[in-house]
């Protein structure tokens, strides 16, 4: 899978996305170009963004924002979040292919968008 990391999202977390095999693009290696650029350019190199920030979501719910599949991790601490990436790889990767959006918040996963 292709992976578009946001900056907020950490480093660790791109770099075991990368050690898993997975082409990964890691936005905290360069300025912060704001968050429609950063969508854009994810949209564009069909990337799924990972992201803390709740932005992106409003940009996508309510400005329609085109996209390619998203992972939303807005509660969860640094401890948890490769563990919880791993469970959302596995049980809905498929999911993100199609461009779903994937919100964990609570420990609950909630999967949005495209369905089989």
């Amino acid at each position: 899978m292709k992976f578009l990391v946001d900056h907020c999202a950490g480093r660790r977390l791109a770099e075991w996305l990368r050690a898993e095999g997975h082409d990964v693009f890691d936005a905290g290696e360069e300025s912060d170009p704001g968050d429609r650029t950063l969508l854009e350019r994810a949209a564009a190199e069909g990337r799924i963004l990972v992201t803390l920030d709740r932005d992106f979501g409003r940009l996508v719910y309510v400005g329609g924002a085109v996209h390619a599949g998203m992972v939303r991790l807005p509660d969860v601490p640094v401890r948890d979040r490769l563990a919880l990436m791993a469970e959302v790889l596995q049980e809905h990767g498929e999911a993100l292919d199609r461009q779903a959006l994937v919100t964990v918040r609570g420990g609950r996963i909630r999967v949005t968008g495209p369905q089989p």
